[in-house]
């Protein structure tokens, strides 16, 4: 069966050469080249599906095998969840293959994530034993950040926050996280603002402090600028900003243009507030600081499961919140 209809997460049509895209692929020109590296990587696509079928056969291609800087974790298994069990789980293999899944028992929706660190494109599917039928389509949720929104370090796609908690709250996520790259963008505020969302979370701030320094002034510009483009494209459309996680190594530290993480998280919060105060009535924050504790980072930096957890449980719950006040209404 054409694997289309049961493709999520996807919010731009594909090309030859990146199936998935993460960013718009007509506007990678303009983005920096870190960020188009991240959005190509399929991180978050997965397939959803329902049906009598006993197993579920996928036949794909893969364009690399080498797993990158995260290894394993980065994804290189499909892996079949259904809520927060994980069914059946196969190794991919390079350049194609064909896995065959266990579904299970059970009503609820089959979740399928893509071995993402090898930039699978998936061929084809079928049903042995049964029928496969697209999961029903889910609201939108369209998650902007950094290496936290993409998984870093959770030990699987699926143990990522977004994808923890778009199970639990039923969303559609599509994952714009980009590991290193993730500082506010105005061409990536422009690719949200014009793709349809039930609901939008922003998560960035720590790359403003290391990867391309900024100060203090120079972030509150740029999130006021990210947040005016967003709005351009979403007049009403719920979004929850969550400022950066603990950072122990930059909490206190300047970077070159004197700003600590904790001046940008506090000025972060400060223009979040400002804009709430000042009549977004559809906007809310959430203070990053605490959402995760230090022995919750595997490297100092990045969550690990538990922490990846603790993230979804907090975001997951402020999300469900939006959706249930506001509704699920793409736009």
């Amino acid at each position: 069966m054409d694997p289309e209809p049961f493709l999520r997460g996807v919010a731009w049509p594909g090309t030859p050469k990146v199936p998935y895209p993460r960013a718009k692929p007509s506007d990678a020109y303009r983005l920096p080249i870190d960020t188009w590296a991240q959005a190509q990587i399929p991180v978050g696509v997965r397939l959803e599906l329902t049906g009598d079928a006993a197993e579920v056969e996928i036949t794909y291609e893969t364009k690399t095998d080498d797993p990158g800087i995260r290894g394993e974790g980065g994804g290189v298994t499909f892996q079949l969840w259904r809520s927060d069990t994980l069914v059946d789980e196969e190794k991919a293999t390079h350049p194609e293959g064909t896995a065959r899944l266990s579904l299970g028992s059970g009503g609820d929706r089959a979740v399928i994530y893509l071995p993402a660190a090898m930039r699978p494109l998936v061929r084809d599917i079928a049903g042995i034993g049964g029928d496969l039928v697209p999961a029903p389509v889910q609201p939108r949720w369209i998650c902007y950040g950094d290496s936290v929104a993409e998984g870093w370090l959770a030990s699987a796609p699926a143990l990522a926050w977004p994808a923890i908690a778009a199970r639990t709250c039923a969303l559609d996520v599509v994952n714009m996280g980009y590991a290193g790259a993730g500082r506010g963008e105005i061409v990536v505020a422009e690719h949200i603002a014009d793709a349809p969302a039930a609901v939008i979370s922003i998560t960035h701030g720590t790359n403003c402090w290391t990867r391309i320094p900024h100060s203090v002034a120079l972030f509150r510009a740029g999130l006021e600028t990210f947040l005016d483009v967003v709005r351009q494209g979403h007049p009403e459309t719920p979004i929850l900003v969550a400022s950066p996680i603990v950072r122990p190594d930059a909490e206190e530290t300047p970077n070159r243009l004197g700003a600590t993480l904790a001046d940008l998280r506090a000025a972060m919060e400060d223009v979040v507030r400002g804009r709430m105060a000042g009549g977004d009535g559809r906007m809310r924050l959430v203070e990053g600081r605490d959402l995760v504790t230090e022995e919750q980072l595997a490297d100092a930096i990045h969550p690990n499961d538990d922490g990846h957890r603790a993230l979804a449980a907090a975001l997951g719950l402020a999300l469900e919140a939006l959706v249930e006040e506001f509704g699920a209404e793409a736009n």
